[in-house]
C-alpha cells in the first residue's frame, strides 16, 4: 500500500527565499556538498554564510525536501520526490532554454508518485477552492431544465474547442459551436479535427452521465475514456507497447507496458489515498500526461479525467477557456522535467475559480 507523506501548510509554502534558491541550485547541479553550495551563492552574489547554508540544508532535510548521503564533512544533497515537487520554477523562463541545453531529467521518476504529499495545496489555496465550489452550488441550485442544457451545451463547447486547440486544433470557437450544436464542419480543415472535438462532447457526456464510475482513477475507467477521445481517429487502442516522445522536451516517457501498467496502478493508488477532490484532479491531470499510457491522446484524456474526478465529488469542472495555450504547455514542460506542479497548480487553481463563476453544470 502507498503511504503519502503528509506536508503541513507552514513547510509546503513557508520555505525562505535563500533556501527556494538552494532547491534551484541542486536541481540544476544535481548532488552537492554544502561547501559547493555555498560556492554557488556567492557566484551569484548572495550574502550568506557557510553556516547559514548549513543550518539551510539541515531544515530542509529535516522537512523532506533534500535526501543526504555520506556522513560528517561528505554529506551530499539531492532533491527528494517532495523537493521536486514544490520547487517554484519559472515556466516561462525555464522553456526558454533550447530543450537539449536544459538541466531536467530525461527519464521517468518511479518515486514521484510514491512520494506525493496528502495535499498538494495550502489552507489558503483550500480557502480559494472552498469558497468557489459554495459560490457555484449557489449558482446551481434550482436551475430549470432549459438553462442545464443550455449551461451544459456551453461547457462543452468551450472545453472542446479550447482542449482541442491546446493539442494544435485550428477550429475557432465559433466553428466548434456549429460543429457540435449543427454538426457543420468548418470547410478547410482536416476531418481529424472536426472528429477531436465531436470526441471531446461525447466524452463529457459520458462522464457527465456516470460520475459514480469516477470516484477514483483506474485503468478500466481511463482506458474507457481514452477510447471515447480518439474514436475513429486512427489511435490504438489500450495502453502502449511502443515508445513515444515529446515535442520540445528531452524527456523520454517508460517505453514498455509493463512499466506503463505499474505506474497506472501506483498512480490510481496514490489519487485514491489523496485528501481532496481538486488534489485528485490536479494529480489526474499532470499524471496521465507524465505517463504517456496511450499512442496519442494523453494530455486530453488527462483534461477529461480531473473533470471526470470533480464531478464525481460534486466540484466544478474546467473548460480551460481562458488558458493561455503556451502557459499549459509550459506548466507541461517543467513537471515532466522537473517534476515540479507549480505552474500547473497556478493554472489550476485560477481555471477552478474560472469555471466556478461561469458555469452551472453540475
Amino acid at each position: 500500500m502507498i503511504r503519502l507523506r503528509h506536508i503541513n501548510d507552514t513547510e509546503m509554502i513557508n520555505l525562505s527565499l535563500k533556501q527556494r534558491k538552494i532547491i534551484g541550485i541542486i536541481l540544476q547541479k544535481g548532488s552537492l556538498q554544502s561547501s559547493d553550495i555555498y560556492a554557488e551563492m556567492i557566484k551569484n552574489n548572495e550574502d550568506i554564510s557557510l553556516v547559514t547554508i548549513k543550518r539551510a540544508l539541515s531544515e530542509m532535510a529535516k522537512a523532506g525536501f533534500l535526501t543526504t548521503t555520506g556522513q560528517g564533512r561528505a554529506i551530499n544533497y539531492n532533491i527528494s520526490a517532495i523537493g521536486r515537487i514544490f520547487a517554484d520554477i519559472n515556466a516561462k523562463e525555464y522553456c526558454a532554454i533550447e530543450p537539449d541545453k536544459r538541466y531536467g531529467m530525461n527519464r521517468y521518476n518511479f518515486d514521484l508518485f510514491t512520494g506525493m504529499p496528502t495535499d498538494i495545496f495550502s489552507e489558503k489555496e483550500l480557502k480559494i477552492f472552498e469558497a468557489a465550489t459554495a459560490e457555484y452550488k449557489t449558482r446551481t441550485q434550482n436551475l430549470p431544465t432549459a438553462i442545464q442544457k443550455k449551461e451544459l451545451e456551453r461547457l462543452i463547447i468551450e472545453l472542446s474547442w479550447k482542449s482541442s486547440k491546446i493539442e494544435g486544433n485550428t477550429y475557432t470557437l465559433l466553428d466548434t459551436e456549429k460543429l457540435i450544436l449543427e454538426n457543420r464542419e468548418a470547410a478547410g480543415h482536416d476531418k481529424k479535427e472536426s472528429l477531436m472535438i465531436l470526441n471531446h462532447k461525447d466524452a463529457f457526456n459520458y462522464i457527465h452521465e456516470n460520475p459514480k464510475q469516477f470516484e477514483s482513477l483506474t485503468r478500466k475507467n481511463l482506458e474507457e475514456l481514452h477510447a471515447i477521445l480518439v474514436k475513429d481517429m486512427n489511435v490504438g487502442l489500450g495502453l502502449r507497447k511502443k515508445p513515444v516522445g515529446v515535442v520540445g522536451s528531452r524527456y523520454q516517457p517508460l517505453d514498455n507496458v509493463h512499466q506503463i501498467t505499474e505506474a497506472i496502478n501506483i498512480l490510481s493508488a496514490t489519487i485514491s489515498n489523496i485528501a481532496t477532490p481538486y488534489a485528485k484532479a490536479l494529480t489526474a491531470l499532470i499524471g496521465i500526461s507524465y505517463i504517456q499510457p496511450f499512442e496519442d491522446g494523453n494530455k486530453r484524456t488527462a483534461r477529461l479525467m480531473a473533470n471526470a474526478l470533480l464531478l464525481a465529488h460534486k466540484r466544478a469542472p474546467l473548460s480551460y477557456r481562458s488558458v493561455d495555450e503556451s502557459d499549459y504547455r509550459e506548466g507541461m514542460l517543467v513537471f515532466y522535467e522537473l517534476n515540479s506542479i507549480i505552474p500547473m497548480k497556478k493554472i489550476f487553481i485560477e481555471q477552478y475559480e474560472f469555471a466556478a463563476r461561469n458555469y452551472a453544470v453540475k
